[in-house]
């Protein structure tokens, strides 16, 4: 049976950002020495735009930080759900995140995570094609690849949602999706944002060099 196009994004933003020192969903983006000259331009800012094309709607996991993101998501026309106890970790945020996605009626997401820098447009293109064609081998989602990692954002269906919702809160994410690696279909992306990882000032100053290169 073919898999219905409706899908609901999952933005990851529940952190506390301790050694980058300062909220990562408000990084500027693209980045830049000086703050963001619009809600827009910052990491949450744009990965809102960047799944929104592909989305229903877009859900945000918030975490202490909901009053200062807030402005963004909802700016931006997303919903905001806050995960009181973060420090049980980003598997706490996913599981929320999904639960919230069958809630609203939804039975597809595609996950984000803040601290990376948002794919190309042409990288959400091909992971979405891909998850819809999944759908005829009963594929449970698609991951993208780069140079053999495996990144974000995934497209997950109702049977990966079930899974990752059914596992112990003591796995992670990555646990979970490798136990289940034969009902899944991995992408290769000509992307390296989608296994990059920004934790601390150096990694954002870095990456500030590669993209005005």
């Amino acid at each position: 049976m073919a898999r219905s196009p409706s899908l609901c994004g999952v933005i990851l933003a529940a952190g506390a950002s301790t050694r980058m020192g300062s909220d990562k969903s408000l990084l500027a983006w693209p980045p830049q020495s000086c703050r963001p000259k619009s809600l827009r331009e910052t990491f949450l800012g744009a990965h809102i735009t960047a799944l929104s094309p592909h989305c229903d709607m877009v859900i945000v996991v918030a975490g202490a930080n909901e009053s200062q993101i807030s402005p963004i998501a909802y700016s931006l026309g997303s919903f905001l759900i806050r995960n009181n106890a973060p420090e049980l970790g980003q598997f706490s945020s996913l599981k929320l995140g999904l639960q919230d996605v069958l809630n609203r009626g939804r039975d597809s997401a595609i996950v984000s995570l803040v601290d990376r820098p948002p794919v190309q447009p042409a990288t959400m293109e091909k992971l979405h094609a891909a998850f819809l064609e999944a759908s005829e081998d009963d594929a449970w989602g698609v991951v993208p690849e780069f140079e053999g990692k495996h990144g974000h954002p995934y497209f997950a269906g109702r049977d990966l949602i079930e899974a990752l919702l059914r596992a112990q809160l003591t796995m992670t994410a990555r646990d979970v999706m490798h136990s289940l690696s034969s009902h899944l279909r991995y992408i290769p992306v000509n992307d390296p944002y989608v296994s990059l990882n920004v934790n601390t000032p150096e990694d954002y100053a870095q990456l500030g060099q590669v993209t005005s290169e």
